[in-house]
């Protein structure tokens, strides 16, 4: 980062453009590399999301797949349209989803590192603001597992920044564009727009009135985002109605130990931490809390951001922040509108989804470009009280600053891996391998329309490496949120747990017929106590949970003579065979 006077050039020198634009490009593949290593390390991978998100799109490639399938149906149904003619499109030129799935995080990371620096510069125009801003925000993509799923949540980025920058710019056809594949590919983040365009209707200067300098802009993007949502607003999911928040208090699933915990007593862990109810992007809160004294000032960035507002305060202390543009309101109101998001989801809670999904990744692109705003003012500010107090002939000047830039910059590319989030190592992945190819295999060498009943917690894996259908699936599946899918599920996995345990083959045979199922997959420790309490899914259920006999069950004795294959730990039952047991 080299000492720059005090008045910007309005147009930076285009080869220094393209060697800071090519830079922050690549320090956003480099972040990508691990993950793309992990993705293809293994034929059976696939990311933790993509398990629910992904699989179903294989019907795409052939239609025989998961025929009268409940959970393929729901995730397919839930995916918004532009995200699933996406996946339908590669499939017609044959690539498999799930491929494809791994290939779209470098490209998503790519568009939204262009347009974080573009963004930067718009703030404050020199290309090293575009590279800080567009680094902070590839360490604040990979701290978290949204952009890699290649789920709907991953094109929040790209598209929200291009919004973003269309909208500094005032492109009206560009903006108009972004708008319409946010509705199409995730349509929440057009309640942001929208209340983004909307605010800048307004000044409030002198009186509250009408920005006519914002006029065309603001109300031409408000019509498109109408239109964009008014489908969805006059359609409703097979599987509706919607869950309300009083029928939540009472599920188990909402409770603290539930697979979508919601409701806790905590304050902060409701309000500020919670992962679906509070405003706080859940990886902070991780590292708050993982043994940093300093709490939430311990986060680089965040002293950052708080900092931001006093630099351009004391502007004539910091030659740079004179130099900041007045298009830099933007990430107040930013803040202001996703807050106000917030707070509706709450109060019509569900209606809108989850409330943290209007903050957690606001909060992360604000974060990013008012820190990478900061950085620059801050450096620049440190590296002239330096040479003032060490005068310096001028190629010692420029090589001393050179040196100390290039330092910098190194060490904050590489802060984020020395970071524990939740655990994990930085970048964070959220990939699962499975570990029972023999498994995948036997499922893949039978008829595509069977139907597999389990309660092991590898079921979750099958319809992704197997591509063979579940009767229930865990944590990820049992999703909550639509009564109809939730109920029809439920059942099944209640019945599921009485049929495994029950002393009466009878009622093993009923739960066969009545849901088709050809095989019963169960685990060589399924009838031990121990198992009950270390499976999560009985934790879902209690009141059924505390009734089961596992010592006693039916389907135990009839494991030895009906077993089609042992696989390790597993065995595999065939469930006509069960049928003809007395």
């Amino acid at each position: 980062m080299m000492h720059l006077p005090n008045r910007l050039p309005l147009k930076s020198d285009r080869s220094r453009l393209i060697f800071w634009l090519g830079l922050s490009l690549l320090m956003s593949l480099v972040y990508c590399i691990p993950a793309l290593i992990t993705a293809f390390s293994n034929e059976y991978v696939i990311q933790d999301d993509a398990r629910q998100h992904v699989f179903w799109a294989r019907r795409f490639l052939d239609p025989q797949l998961f025929p009268n399938d409940l959970i393929a149906d729901y995730f397919q149904s839930a995916a918004p349209d532009g995200y699933a003619t996406l996946y339908r499109f590669f499939a017609g030129i044959g690539i498999d989803p799930v491929f494809l799935s791994k290939l779209l995080p470098p490209v998503l990371a790519l568009i939204s590192t262009a347009f974080a620096f573009g963004i930067g510069m718009q703030f404050l125009p020199l290309p090293i603001a575009g590279f800080a801003c567009a680094l902070l925000l590839n360490q604040n993509l990979w701290m978290r597992d949204d952009i890699v799923s290649s789920t709907p949540v991953a094109f929040i980025y790209p598209l929200f920044l291009a919004f973003l920058y269309f909208l500094l710019r005032r492109s009206l056809i560009p903006l108009i564009i972004v708008i319409v594949l946010q509705g199409l590919f995730y349509p929440q983040s057009v309640f942001l727009s929208a209340g983004l365009l909307f605010i800048r209707l307004w000044q409030f200067r002198g009186g509250i009135g009408l920005n006519r300098s914002h006029l065309r802009l603001s109300l031409a993007g408000l019509i498109a985002a109408f239109l964009i949502l008014l489908p969805y607003a006059l359609q409703s999911s097979p599987y509706s109605p919607i869950i309300t928040a009083d029928q939540a208090r009472l599920l188990p699933a909402f409770s603290e130990i539930g697979w979508s915990k919601f409701f806790v007593n905590h304050f902060t862990d409701f309000w500020l931490c919670g992962k679906r109810s509070g405003m706080m992007p859940t990886e902070w809160c991780d590292l708050a809390r993982e043994g940093n004294a300093l709490g939430w000032l311990g986060i680089p960035q965040l002293w950052l951001v708080v900092s931001l507002p006093l630099l351009l305060k004391f502007r004539n202390r910091f030659p740079f922040a004179n130099q900041v543009r007045s298009q830099i309101i933007l990430l107040p109101q930013f803040l202001i509108v996703s807050l106000g998001w917030f707070l509706l989801a709450h109060l019509v809670l569900f209606r809108l989804h989850l409330p943290n999904r209007y903050t957690e990744h606001s909060f992360r692109m604000i974060a990013a470009l008012a820190a990478g705003v900061a950085i620059v003012i801050l450096w620049d500010s440190l590296m002239r009280v330096l040479l003032t107090r060490k005068p310096m002939n001028g190629r010692v000047q420029a090589a001393v600053v050179s040196g100390l830039s290039v330092l910098a910059a190194g060490l904050l590319f590489l802060y984020p891996y020395t970071l524990r989030i939740d655990g994990d190592a930085f970048p964070v992945t959220g990939y699962v391998t499975g570990e029972f190819p023999e498994l995948y295999r036997f499922f893949q060498q039978q008829p595509k329309e069977i139907q597999i009943a389990s309660l092991s917690v590898e079921a979750n894996q099958l319809p992704s490496f197997a591509q063979r259908s579940i009767l229930i699936g865990g944590e990820g599946y049992l999703l909550p949120y639509h009564i109809q899918y939730f109920e029809e599920m439920s059942q099944r996995t209640t019945d599921l747990m009485q049929a495994q345990y029950s002393p009466d083959l009878n009622q093993v045979k009923n739960f066969i017929q009545k849901y088709d199922v050809d095989f019963w997959l169960v685990e060589r420790s399924s009838f031990e106590p121990k198992y009950l309490e270390e499976n999560s899914i009985f934790r879902q259920f209690p009141a059924v949970s505390q009734q089961l006999q596992p010592g006693n069950a039916a389907l135990q004795q009839t494991a030895r003579a009906c077993t089609k294959a042992r696989i390790r730990r597993f065995r595999i039952l065939d469930a006509n065979c069960i049928q003809q047991q007395s």
